[in-house]
């Protein structure tokens, strides 16, 4: 039933679709769609407005309009319902047989080429195919009691050191967490680690506000697992420096809460 509150605005033409509001709203009500945030249900949003003071445009405003009244249990089990778009199961290859989701693993060179012209080439230390989220499996042999890099795109290119100092020993899981359906990505997350049950999971992401969701999609993929395993998240700057690592020894996937949690800015670019 409509009636006359407060509830949430987002002026379009300012938003930059960076996803600080909807880390910032407990109920789920927004939502990356296209670029931009958005409402996806009225009935979710409060109207409190604990989202305002995060965006950094000034796209959000508390509105007094007719709308449908707060439900909060209808917002608790949206937070906790996988949308019908998120794939799935366990996915092998892609529909059309391409061959680059075929699961493998590799050799990776354990030393570093010849010299050339004065520079010595770097060896490569990824271990398994394919390396986007969505192409993994939970079956992958390769996954079961790894350590997981749950590694953002951009991420990828920025950081230099990247072979040697975070793939080295590890498997990896890439995806985008602004262009991306971030949710799907979740929930294959969340199949990962209930079916492969790494030992632990590292979050490399960047610093713009956007990528910040990565870290966010770890912790409720943990959630949603229900497994306990010790989290890391560091932080690479645009100019490929880590900024910051976070560690939490024991991310109980029952309850969300932590063990030991430990924030430090870098000491180096060694994780």
């Amino acid at each position: 039933m409509k009636t006359r509150r407060p509830i949430i605005h987002i002026d379009e033409e300012k938003c930059t679709g960076c996803g600080q509001c909807i880390l910032a709203c407990a109920e789920g009500a927004l939502k990356l769609i296209d670029g931009k945030a958005r409402l996806v249900g009225e009935i979710y949003c409060d109207g409190i407005g604990a989202c305002l003071g995060t965006c950094p445009e000034g796209a959000l405003t508390i509105t007094e309009r007719e709308a449908e009244e707060f439900d909060e249990q209808a917002a608790m089990d949206h937070l906790h319902k996988p949308e019908a778009s998120a794939p799935a199961g366990n996915l092998e290859t892609l529909p059309c047989g391409c061959p680059s989701s075929a699961m493998m693993s590799l050799k990776p060179a354990c030393k570093p080429g010849p010299k050339t012209d004065g520079h010595r080439e770097v060896a490569s230390s990824l271990g398994h195919w394919p390396v986007k989220l969505q192409l993994l499996s939970p079956s992958a042999p390769f996954l079961k009691g790894s350590d997981l890099l749950l590694l953002a795109d951009c991420a990828a290119a920025a950081y230099p050191a990247l072979h040697q100092d975070l793939l080295s020993g590890r498997t990896v899981a890439m995806g985008c967490p602004k262009l991306d359906n971030l949710e799907a990505h979740i929930e294959r997350l969340a199949e990962i680690l209930k079916g492969a049950r790494p030992r632990s999971l590292t979050v490399v992401h960047m610093e713009v506000p956007c990528c910040s969701a990565w870290g966010s999609a770890a912790r409720k993929a943990i959630v949603r697992a229900g497994v306990d395993i010790p989290l890391e998240v560091i932080i690479i700057g645009r100019t490929g420096e880590i900024l910051s690592r976070h560690s939490q020894e024991g991310l109980h996937g029952d309850c969300g809460c932590t063990r030991g949690l430990r924030s430090s800015p870098c000491e180096g670019s060694k994780p």
